[in-house]
C-alpha cells in the first residue's frame, strides 16, 4: 500500500511539472516570441540566440543546462536533480512543438500592456508549478544558488544580475521599450511564483528564480 502510495506521488508529481513546463513553453513561445519580449536568465540567452544567430531556442537551453546539471549532481540532491531534468527537457521538447507546428498567433505589438502582464502571470504560474512539486525550470536556477554559495552574495542579488545582464544584452536587437516591457513582466511573473509555489505551503523554503526581483 506504502509502495502504490509513493508511486502515485511521484506520477502526479511529474504530472504537474509537465503541466508547470507546458504553460512556460507555451507563454514564451506565443507571446515573449512573438512579441519581441525578451526573458532574463537562460530563457533569455536562449531568445537572444534565437534572434541574432537563428538557433533554436530548444537546442540552445539544452546546451546551457547540461554542464550546471552535471556540476549540480555533486552539490545539489539526486531527486532535485532528475526533477529538474525532466522539467528542463519537457519545456524543451514542448517549446520546439510549438515553434514547429503550433498555427496560433497573439500579435500585441501595438499593445504590449497585456503582453507583459499574460507573460508575467503564466510564466510565473508555470515556473511556481515546477518549482512547488519538486523542480526547476533550468540549470540557471542552479546556478545561482551555486554562484551564491560560492561568493557569499545574497541569492536575491544573484537572480537580478544574471537577468539584468540578459536584458541589457537584449538591447541589442529589442527596442528600449520592447526591454521596459520586459522588466514588467519579469516583476510580475515573480510575484506570480511566489504565490503559486508558496500557497498554502508553511515553513517550507523554495528558491524561484524571481523570487527576489
Amino acid at each position: 500500500m506504502r509502495k502504490r502510495h509513493q508511486w502515485m506521488n511521484m506520477l502526479q508529481q511529474m504530472a504537474m511539472m509537465l503541466f508547470g513546463t507546458f504553460v512556460l513553453a507555451f507563454t514564451y513561445y506565443h507571446i515573449n516570441f512573438q512579441n519581441h519580449l525578451s526573458e532574463g536568465g537562460f530563457v533569455g540567452l536562449a531568445l537572444l540566440a534565437k534572434y541574432t544567430f537563428n538557433l533554436p531556442p530548444a537546442l540552445t537551453m539544452v546546451l546551457l543546462d547540461i554542464p550546471v546539471l552535471i556540476i549540480a549532481m555533486y552539490v545539489k540532491g539526486r531527486k532535485f536533480i532528475i526533477n529538474t531534468i525532466v522539467a528542463s527537457i519537457s519545456f524543451s521538447l514542448f517549446y520546439e512543438i510549438f515553434e514547429r507546428f503550433s498555427p496560433l498567433t497573439l500579435d500585441f505589438h501595438h499593445v504590449l500592456l497585456p503582453a507583459a502582464i499574460l507573460s508575467g502571470v503564466f510564466t510565473g504560474f508555470g515556473a511556481g508549478i515546477v518549482l512547488r512539486f519538486g523542480g526547476a525550470t533550468g540549470g540557471d536556477d542552479i546556478l545561482s544558488l551555486l554562484v551564491s554559495r560560492a561568493t557569499g552574495m545574497k541569492l536575491g542579488t544573484v537572480f537580478i544580475l544574471m537577468d539584468a545582464i540578459v536584458l541589457v544584452l537584449s538591447l541589442f536587437y529589442l527596442p528600449l521599450k520592447e526591454t521596459l516591457y520586459t522588466i514588467l513582466s519579469v516583476l510580475i511573473a515573480g510575484k506570480m511564483i511566489t504565490m503559486t509555489a508558496r500557497y498554502g505551503v508553511q515553513d517550507t523554503v523554495l528558491v524561484p528564480k524571481t523570487v527576489h526581483h
